[in-house]
């Protein structure tokens, strides 16, 4: 990593947020686009051959000056063209201009973890393409939701605030939601990892608190507070919370007092606006340095298998995992390559967190030369055809100048259980 930066990329449709992390960093840092302001408006321009982007951008588009546009986000799933003059856009190309030009200030990103508000394999697609196209290495480009970004930031953050419960309240200028953190336990619960989900546990259209955007009137002010006090009261009840945070344009004016007592009634709470990207700059960390991940964040939609190969890896005898538990399938395409030792073949295992078991799949090494202990080196490479599916790849790569490959190789398909909708059966 060295001189380079991992990314977490905050992208919401109304704008985006950047935390970088580097070896000189004790923790992630927030690009600051002005004095406390981290938010980048999530609009593109062009006058003339000159392309601009955020507050100028905007700025364009409030005097009507060349060309600019906005929700680029919505507009990229959709796959909308948009007409700058005479010259047509494809909505993805301009998504892919603007992230560039937000992250030319990072000489050399390692890595990047993109995190929205809700995530599909669409646009987790449309977002790896483009970071792919920026040189961006292929295996460090990450997505995820907001909801694993607090898991996340949680993670890296004292164990106590996550011991019991931990509660995450947002808000906007159209709703207030809440979303608690919570550690799953079931049969499968070994006790050697813990395994965490966020639920969406209320939502309200919060439409008393229109008045608090600016609080011009007091009297409403006091009302929202109200009404905010008993959704908290709502999503508290018979649940121990360990810490509260709170996070959106909602809450930046100081408008529920009575509600933030209630909130910090025995528990810690936080405010802050740059937790989803910090949270995806601690995922890219997770996912580039932590080969073995603990504890495990799973949701609906993530896989509930692990492939695992046992290995020694510096030292030690480990369950090395080619797939892991938590993943998305269209991020589980690996490769590694591994020195064998006096064995006649591979055991590979697939345990599954729904049904409780652990399969073992044997590969044959029979058909390999005889050569000397570890001077025998395969490629293993898991490709996922779908979410259920998933192809194993072992192949002989020789062995430098000592020993050339051979034309070894085998494929095995793997058939994964996914979660069938039974994710809250782990609950």
């Amino acid at each position: 990593m060295k001189q380079g930066n991992i990314i977490g990329y905050d992208l919401s449709e109304k704008s985006c947020q950047i935390s970088y992390y580097n070896d000189n960093q004790l923790e992630p840092e927030t690009l600051e686009v002005d004095t406390d302001n981290f938010q980048i408006p999530l609009m593109i321009g062009k006058i003339r051959d000159t392309w601009v982007y955020g507050k100028e951008a905007k700025r364009m588009g409030t005097i009507k000056e060349g060309y600019s546009t906005a929700h680029l986000l919505e507009k990229s799933i959709h796959g909308e063209t948009v007409q700058f003059g005479e010259e047509n856009f494809e909505s993805v190309q301009l998504l892919g201009k603007f992230i560039e030009l937000s992250l030319a200030s990072f000489e050399q990103i390692d890595g990047i973890v993109f995190s929205v508000p809700r995530m599909t394999e669409e646009l987790a697609n449309i977002l790896r393409g483009i970071a792919t196209r920026m040189n961006i290495p292929k295996n460090h480009i990450y997505t995820q939701d907001y909801k694993e970004s607090f898991c996340n930031y949680l993670f890296y953050q004292p164990k106590e605030l996550w011991q019991f419960d931990a509660a995450l309240f947002y808000c906007d200028r159209n709703e207030m939601c809440a979303y608690m953190l919570r550690k799953l336990k079931g049969d499968w619960d070994s006790g050697k990892t813990t395994f965490v989900t966020v639920d969406e546990v209320a939502r309200a259209h919060m439409k008393e608190l229109a008045a608090v955007y600016p609080v011009l009137n007091e009297d409403k002010a006091k009302d929202a507070d109200a009404v905010f006090c008993k959704f908290v009261q709502s999503v508290f009840d018979k649940r121990i919370v360990s810490s509260v945070f709170l996070t959106g344009e909602g809450f930046e004016n100081e408008w529920y007092p009575n509600s933030l007592r209630v909130l910090c009634n025995g528990r810690r709470a936080f405010i802050g606006n740059n937790l989803y990207s910090k949270g995806a700059c601690y995922t890219a960390y997770r996912k580039m340095f932590v080969h073995m991940e603990n504890p495990v964040y799973l949701a609906e939609g993530k896989l509930t298998d692990q492939i695992t190969l046992n290995m020694r890896v510096k030292g030690q005898d480990v369950a090395y995992p080619l797939v892991s538990w938590g993943a998305h399938w269209y991020e589980s395409d690996n490769e590694i390559e591994v020195l064998l030792a006096d064995t006649s073949d591979i055991e590979i295992h697939i345990e599954s967190l729904i049904k409780g078991t652990v399969d073992t799949e044997v590969i044959s090494l029979e058909a390999l030369p005889k050569r000397t202990e570890y001077s025998l080196r395969l490629r293993i490479e898991t490709v996922f055809i779908d979410e259920k599916t998933c192809k194993l790849i072992v192949r002989d790569i020789g062995f430098g100048e000592f020993y050339p490959p051979t034309d070894f190789l085998v494929e095995r398909v793997i058939h994964l259980g996914g979660n069938d909708e039974k994710f809250n059966s782990l609950s």
